[in-house]
């Protein structure tokens, strides 16, 4: 679900984990399947998908 979400946004890696908050290494492991993300990071992803600009505010 993170890789179909940063695609979505057409985002890069980097991109996606600054507006997540997270380090760009774990979206890495997200996306090729090496972890999971618990589910709080599965909500912020929700949230980016829904809502990108909730998050970019936050963000900046």
């Amino acid at each position: 679900m993170v890789l179909i979400v940063r695609k979505e946004l057409k985002m890069t890696q980097q991109e996606f984990s600054t507006l997540l908050g997270v380090p760009v290494g774990t979206i890495r492991d997200w996306e090729q399947g090496r972890k999971e993300p618990d589910s709080a990071a599965n909500t912020l992803v929700k949230v980016a998908r829904s809502h990108p600009e909730v998050l970019r505010e936050i963000a900046a």
